[in-house]
């Protein structure tokens, strides 16, 4: 490369107006560029796409399958059964719904100690012996059993009890006599026939007394009613001085 050339020393007249030349400078401008103007590209035409034609589906024939032959073993060879033996049923056991769990086992406990309970003898005198087994069990049966039988008697004579008072009185005489009313738990003859005949206690008392009193031919002639009226006397009529004198206490001995 070249050296610059060292500035010439300028005379000191022109120095001023030198400066000012060289500080002045022209602006040029660019000559400007001229763009053409490109035309844009013509438009593409839409062509819409060809429609497909839809096409059914090939239609399928169902075939019905083959029936199966049932064909029968030979007479002489025998089927052979399952050897697998079948689970055995064992019954579930569902809890209470919303009970704890040992709620269960503690019930089965219990059950198992009640059913050895009561294998054992009971102890005289405990509460459960007299329960279970109360004393003469097998007569207060037997009279239940024959009392049964007599009320269906009774029950049969009261619907015509104008007719049929007299074998009425003698069959409530009889179950007074033997007592079976307390089989039952009735202390009276009266409250048995009031609570099982539905009869008043009063003409309960005269029934019972009709065939310890009048004969039975006699008894049926004048009827219920009039032997009813024949008590109430009796009961009624004064007691004389020697049935008043018998009933007193003897005096004790001096």
């Amino acid at each position: 490369m070249q050296a610059d050339p060292l500035p010439r020393p300028m005379p000191k007249n022109k120095s001023k107006s030198s400066a000012k030349a060289s500080t002045a400078r022209k602006s040029v401008a660019p000559p400007a560029a001229t763009r053409r103007s490109v035309p844009p590209p013509a438009s593409r035409k839409s062509v819409a796409p060809a429609a497909r034609k839809t096409l059914p589906p090939p239609s399928r024939k169902s075939v019905a399958p083959a029936a199966r032959k049932s064909v029968l073993p030979p007479a002489g060879k025998t089927t052979r059964k399952s050897v697998i033996p079948p689970d055995p049923k064992v019954p579930r056991k569902f809890g209470l719904r919303g009970a704890a769990p040992w709620a269960l086992r503690h019930a089965e406990r219990q059950a198992a100690e009640a059913v050895r309970r009561n294998r054992e003898p009971p102890k005289a005198g405990s509460a459960r012996a007299t329960l279970r087994t109360p004393v003469e069990a097998d007569r207060i049966k037997a009279s239940i059993g024959e009392l049964h039988g007599l009320l269906q008697k009774l029950r049969g004579l009261q619907k015509n009890l104008n007719e049929n008072f007299f074998e009425f009185g003698e069959i409530l005489s009889g179950i007074e006599a033997r007592k079976l009313h307390e089989a039952k738990g009735y202390s009276n003859i009266e409250t048995f026939a009031e609570r099982e005949l539905v009869i008043s206690k009063g003409l309960a008392l005269k029934l019972v007394r009709i065939p310890t009193l009048f004969q039975p031919a006699a008894a049926k002639s004048l009827r219920l009613e009039a032997l009813s009226r024949a008590i109430d006397a009796i009961d009624g009529a004064p007691q004389t001085q020697a049935s008043k004198m018998a009933k007193l206490p003897l005096k004790p001995p001096r």
